[in-house]
């Protein structure tokens, strides 16, 4: 008697869980692979002997899918924090609400001035009939060059490892808002600024960090750790671990990053190997720090413009939820950004501590070293895509040869692209579906014929 059709899910992230939850109804065997000893894949939580947990970047929960919002809810047990978001900008010492645009109040009056100058004369040439070749002309014409060299273009340097022209626009989507004249002017004069930022509330874990949204999703999956992929025989439909171990697939699914995955691949070609060569994302040092301090503020992420602070983003995981810190502290985690294409990083992990310490005395959050209990470090090696200009071409070539070779991508480093957790999942379970159509259009992998 045959057995049902297999389908191997690489990585165990939300795009995994998506293919695997798709998978669920169906007569297959959906087995999903992970090369870490837990499960999570970019939203893994960290559990310190400590009591801190610390997320492996800042990860939330804002989708208005309501198919999303309870499959989630029910896969946590409808344990979360329900938030109103709050985020800000750090700027030469002035903290304002973000998006900084319509926040421009309390800042140096000169500023303020060309700010507003600038924006007003950016108007005057619409915005579709502007020269638009990359992100800084971009910026430039939504905002003017009072604004735009002060705040996007540098915060791009930082967070994108790059200068705006090197990049496309084809991610900004509500990313970046383009307020009006009546908009900027009232967050110029008075210090209550409109509400316009793309996150209003969002839902967080309770207990267990965000890695718990999965708790569900992994109980009902056919999950394996510590299974390294190394090499993908699409001829042979096998696998092959890093131990040895030889696993046959009749269909495959895989959220691996594009440049890792293409070098599996026996008999890539040439072409498709250069295209992977080509991809430009940025790794993350994640400075984790704890404080003897029961608030910090009352933000839950904040934007560092100043070339003298070192991250570019700080997100205060305990105004998250308040069960991620020992009672009567307050948990902090900073992101330094690299990038092997642009902006390689020469130290390790543990020299960004102390910058991290004195971004944060400088910028008046904690009060003094003495306040520090607990400091760690987490390294993503893929952090965020770099829409670049070779960017396109690569990815368009390799999905068209993965396509081809019958597997199924997902995931935003699968799609390679600026997709947030509920994306991910929804990739995983499109990826699923496309497998699931392959399997259906192609006889059985030889395993599945003869009822391994």
């Amino acid at each position: 008697m045959a057995s049902k059709p297999n389908i191997a899910i690489i990585g165990s992230g939300f795009a995994g869980f998506g293919a695997s939850h798709a998978l669920s109804g169906e007569n297959v065997d959906a087995v999903i692979y992970e090369k870490r000893a837990v499960h999570g894949g970019h939203t893994s939580t960290h559990a310190y002997g400590d009591g801190y947990l610390f997320d492996e970047g800042p990860h939330i929960s804002f989708t208005e899918d309501k198919r999303l919002q309870e499959l989630f809810a029910d896969s946590l047990g409808g344990s979360f924090e329900k938030l109103r978001a709050y985020v800000d900008n750090f700027w030469q010492g002035h903290f304002i609400k973000h998006p900084a645009q319509t926040s421009l109040h309390g800042l140096p009056t000169d500023l303020v001035v060309k700010c507003i100058t600038d924006f007003v004369e950016a108007t005057k040439t619409p915005i579709e009939d502007a020269r638009i070749e990359n992100y800084e002309d971009w910026l430039l014409a939504a905002f003017g060059e009072g604004f735009a060299r002060t705040f996007p273009m540098e915060y791009t340097k930082k967070y994108h490892s790059t200068e705006a022209k090197n990049l496309t626009t084809d991610w900004l989507g509500p990313r970046l808002y383009r307020p009006t004249l009546e908009q900027v002017l009232v967050g110029a004069l008075d210090k209550k600024s409109p509400d316009v930022h793309y996150v209003d509330h969002f839902r967080y874990p309770t207990h267990g960090g965000f890695v718990s949204y999965l708790n569900g999703f992994r109980q009902r999956a056919n999950l394996e750790v510590n299974s390294e992929i190394v090499a993908i025989d699409p001829g042979a439909r096998t696998l092959t671990m890093s131990g040895g171990r030889v696993k046959p697939y009749d269909a495959l699914v895989s959220s691996v990053a594009l440049p890792s995955l293409i070098p599996m691949i026996k008999g890539a070609p040439d072409d498709v190997k250069a295209a992977a060569e080509k991809l430009a994302c940025t790794e993350v040092v994640l400075v984790n720090i704890g404080v003897t301090k029961p608030f910090i503020k009352d933000a839950h992420w904040t934007y560092f413009y100043d070339e003298d602070i070192c991250f570019a983003r700080l997100s205060y995981p305990s105004n998250f939820s308040p069960n991620v810190a020992p009672k009567g502290c307050s948990a902090l985690q900073a992101e330094v950004y690299f990038s092997k294409k642009w902006k390689p990083r020469t130290k390790p992990a543990d020299a960004y501590i102390e910058p991290v310490i004195d971004g944060l005395l400088k910028a008046g959050l904690i009060d003094g070293r003495d306040q520090v209990n607990h400091t760690s470090t987490i390294v993503a090696p893929y952090a965020n895509i770099i829409f670049d200009h070779d960017r396109p071409a690569a990815v368009k070539l390799i999905h068209e040869y993965l396509d081809e070779i019958g597997i199924a991508y997902c995931g935003r480093f699968g799609d390679w692209g600026y997709i947030w957790t509920d994306q991910a999942f929804t990739s995983g379970e499109q990826a699923a579906l496309r497998a699931l159509d392959r399997l259906q259009t192609r006889p059985l992998g030889a395993a599945a014929a003869m009822g391994r």
